[in-house]
């Protein structure tokens, strides 16, 4: 499908939403309007390439959207082509249409495909474009867990949501004498958690990577209690689990990929630390707070930066790639390489050294 010169794009946005989507599709769609080139924005992510729904965009269509939130096409994190549920005899079966997706591309006389999305949607586009379609990935997740990219965008419009609901919590945890939990997003990664909770003057934080031990969590709150500092913010990620525990998960469901709904880590935390210390505890979980709203400027910088990226090495038929942060530059990478393990937070890293040193918990010994 390299043969000829690119001409007509299309662009989906894939997997949850998040700030900084309609950012990119500015960024895509204006140069290549100005390049003479013809852009279809693919209705409800990878549901729509699979279902054909398709519109072409035009300038109007992308003026104004810089600081929107979400996504002006729409997305959906059950799309997948290779995972996709049908209802037969009243249950629900997982059928393969990626030959649907293949077969509406084709239809549409697309060129090159520009997919927004996370690690799920990478995987798919790894698997379209081993099958024939050109692909050009936009890493987009507010978890920032992709291992190919210094940072994705959405994670700094999240990690701010975090911080700033830590500082009201700081308020009225400290009128009240209270110990306040935060759960926030992320899955198996904790960078939401980690960023969120140094930002946001967090005392503990709680991670998927480090395992916690639940008297470490008690003794915590409770020297700062005996220290005279009657309050104290834990921040939790929901992929965060006990040693020895067990995730804690909200639901199942098979119509995704990943079939697990994580949640709920929170209130155990909170009831937990309510019970064992006789501290007066509440809890907060953020959910989808984090992936609504506008984005930061650092994510709308990086956004347009990554579509208009993203333009530029699609006319150089450099498919089969995804965009990406390497230090200031933005670079690009195979998308079979940026998919081959998440990048996860560990203990190494700077972000814990420097939270440790101002004396934030992570909840364990040796830590």
């Amino acid at each position: 499908m390299t043969s000829k010169n690119v001409k007509r794009i299309g662009i989906l946005t894939g997997g949850g939403d998040c700030p900084g989507l309609n950012a990119v599709i500015r960024g895509v769609t204006k140069p290549a309007l100005d390049y003479g080139l013809k852009v279809f924005g693919i209705l409800d992510g990878f549901e729509g390439l699979v279902e054909g729904r398709a519109q072409e965009l035009y300038n109007k269509d992308v003026s104004g959207i810089l600081s929107t939130g979400g996504t002006i096409l729409g997305s959906s994190n059950k799309g997948d082509p290779f995972h996709w549920p049908i209802i037969i005899n009243d249950k629900v079966e997982i059928v393969d249409k990626s030959k649907d997706a293949i077969r509406n591309y084709e239809a549409w006389n697309l060129d090159v495909l520009i997919a927004i999305g996370g690690d799920g949607t990478m995987h798919i586009c790894n698997q379209l474009s081993n099958m024939g379609m050109n692909i050009v990935g936009v890493p987009k997740t507010i978890d920032n867990d992709l291992e190919a990219t210094d940072q994705t965008f959405g994670h700094d419009s999240a990690v701010f949501v975090v911080s700033e609901a830590l500082d009201r919590l700081h308020t009225t945890a400290s009128s009240h004498h209270r110990v306040m939990v935060i759960e926030v997003m992320g899955r198996y990664a904790g960078w939401i958690a980690l960023n969120g909770g140094l930002a946001g003057g967090a005392d503990i934080i709680l991670l998927p990577e480090m395992p916690f031990d639940w008297e470490e969590v008690y003794d915590r709150v409770l020297q700062r209690n005996m220290m005279g500092k009657r309050f104290s913010l834990v921040c939790v990620a929901e992929g965060a689990k006990p040693m020895d525990g067990e995730l804690v998960k909200r639901a199942i469901d098979i119509k995704r990929t990943d079939p697990i709904q994580l949640g709920g880590i929170g209130e155990l935390v909170a009831n937990n630390i309510s019970k064992n210390t006789g501290l007066e505890t509440r809890y907060t979980v953020l959910g989808h707070l984090q992936r609504g709203g506008s984005p930061t400027p650092f994510d709308r910088i990086l956004s347009t930066k990554f579509g208009v990226y993203a333009i530029e090495i699609a006319l150089k038929k450099k498919f089969g790639r995804m965009v990406a942060l390497r230090g200031s530059e933005i670079k690009s990478v195979p998308i079979s390489e940026a998919i081959e393990r998440q990048k996860l937070v560990k203990r190494t890293d700077q972000g814990v050294t420097a939270a440790k040193a101002v004396g934030v918990s992570f909840g364990t010994k040796d830590l």
